[in-house]
């Protein structure tokens, strides 16, 4: 891969190497792209950037499954029997469920966008101006998080079915640490220091991401003085229901899955009696193997022509994925690891995509990450909280992922690269840092609050007249999606026409 760090800060800030007026001198990974037409160049970036966003679809699913072991751990407690007096030993959780949906679910599905922005900081340091990357990819990621998933979320459950948030309190805590994340983001880049970030402002960003976890944790416990008395609703202590095994390839009746779920391999099959080396080899199998009892038995050969097609062009991502250790081994976590590992991989790809296609079609890369880089690292959320919405007894992990990550997005995924380069700036020039395209970001961060307040508005209608926050009667649940996706469009629409300069 050709080295694009040379002239990066300067796509990045504004300046337009080609701008569609001559030639791009970058390459992805081979020199006799440059040779190709600027529109052919394009496509061809923009189909890599497509293909890069199936990636992470494919690994989320794995990493779903992973997060799954990890916060069903549970571990041995003995305890008095008051009616016996006797010793008796329960096996309580290891993870409070609030903290595993912040700290893992919100987190993890965040990580795609996390990374891209601290890729973008690493390659920018020593500069006095931040990378627009990052927080475009962001702000835009949060837009993406609150409709479209939302959209989504509340017409998986089945036509009537009501699932509602459990523990109000706790959302409404994670509600509000979401917000006010874009309030403190609005307030030190247009109020106490304008267009410049400084070293303490950066550290209590990242501060912050600890500050919610302590509150979400206290709420959840019910902590006095800190704590919402909000009632809660009792919450199933497995509320990941257990999965009807599926059949291996040849039986009788193969399980009928479909979406995300097809990526998911058949190492659930392997009994338990099957060591780790088997269950990883089966990875292997599944991933090279591209045609399943299912596919045999689709009746119309468009629709089997498609699966075909389909499971040969993610063929290379079940191979790679398929070097993700089994989540059976500790717990899960050495496969979540990995799972972070490959999503970090992805994001690099992604980010020099984006250097390459802001070089040949001369559009700001603001509004690539704004819009294509938002919705394409925000997949994995999607993804995640469409699983929780439909495999989980309640709404609380689905809607606390878009919540809980829209907070993790400018704690974490602002702040850490922002700390990055404000401690570089810090030592070396003793100078803060700068940030451009302020004006841009902060019309983005106002149109995010006004819009968001549709949103929360009406899933608070919905809790007070169906009582639940998704599903329901079917034309309902569709008109609120459309809803969703409306506020989106038009957040999308006015930020994208701020920074080209229109509004």
């Amino acid at each position: 891969m050709a080295p694009l760090n040379s002239n990066s800060s300067e796509i990045m800030h504004g300046g337009s190497i080609n701008s569609g007026h001559g030639k791009c001198p970058f390459y992805l990974l081979f020199h006799f792209e440059t040779t190709l037409g600027l529109g052919l160049r394009g496509f061809l970036y923009f189909l890599a950037l497509a293909y890069c966003f199936i990636g992470l679809s494919a690994i989320t699913d794995r990493f779903f499954r992973c997060m799954e072991t990890v916060v069903k751990q549970s571990r041995a407690v003995e305890e008095i029997d008051p009616t016996t007096n006797s010793k008796v030993i329960r096996n309580k959780k290891v993870w409070n469920y609030a903290v595993a949906d912040i700290a893992l679910l919100a987190f993890g599905t965040s990580f795609p966008q996390i990374s891209l922005a601290t890729i973008d900081a690493i390659r920018n340091i020593g500069g006095l101006y931040a990378g627009g990357l990052g927080p475009g990819t962001l702000v835009g990621s949060a837009a993406f998080d609150l409709f479209p998933i939302h959209a989504v979320c509340v017409v998986v459950p089945k036509a009537g079915e009501l699932k509602t948030i459990a523990d109000i309190g706790v959302w409404l805590v994670g509600l509000f640490w979401s917000f006010w994340a874009y309030i403190w983001l609005y307030i030190i880049l247009e109020v106490w220091t304008p267009n410049v970030i400084t070293l303490w402002e950066a550290l209590f960003t990242v501060g912050q991401y600890g500050l919610l976890l302590m509150h979400a944790y206290a709420q959840d416990k019910r902590w006095p003085f800190v704590s919402l008395p909000m009632k809660r609703d009792e919450r199933p202590e497995d509320w990941v229901p257990e999965e009807t095994p599926r059949c291996r390839k040849g039986d009788e009746d193969p399980h009928n899955y479909s979406g995300i779920h097809e990526e998911q391999s058949l190492e659930d099959n392997i009994p338990q009696k099957d060591d780790l080396a088997s269950i990883w080899k089966r990875q292997f199998i599944d991933a090279v193997t591209l045609e399943t009892a299912e596919s045999r038995k689709v009746n119309s050969p468009c629709l089997s022509l498609a699966k075909a097609f389909w499971k040969l062009l993610i063929a290379p991502w079940r191979f790679l994925f398929a070097f993700v250790p089994p989540y059976q081994i500790a717990h899960g976590w050495i496969a979540f690891l990995f799972s972070l590992a490959f999503i970090a991989g992805i994001a690099y790809v992604v980010t020099k995509l984006t250097d390459l296609l802001s070089c040949v079609t001369g559009i700001h890369p603001y509004t690539i990450a704004l819009t294509a880089l938002a919705a394409g690292t925000s997949w994995p959320d999607l993804v995640a909280s469409k699983i929780a919405a439909e495999r989980q007894i309640t709404a609380d992990s689905a809607i606390a992922n878009i919540t809980c990550s829209n907070s993790v997005n400018i704690y974490v995924g602002i702040g850490v690269p922002w700390l990055i380069n404000t401690t570089y700036n810090y030592i070396a020039y003793k100078e803060p840092l700068r940030i451009e395209n302020v004006g841009g970001l902060s019309f983005s961060l106002l149109m995010f609050f006004a819009t968001s307040v549709g949103c929360i508005v009406v899933l608070v209608f919905r809790r007070l007249t169906l009582g639940a926050e998704l599903g329901g009667p079917r034309h309902w649940a569709w008109i609120t999606s459309i809803y969703f996706m409306m506020l989106w469009l038009i957040f999308v629409t006015l930020s994208s026409l701020r920074v080209s300069g229109v509004i």
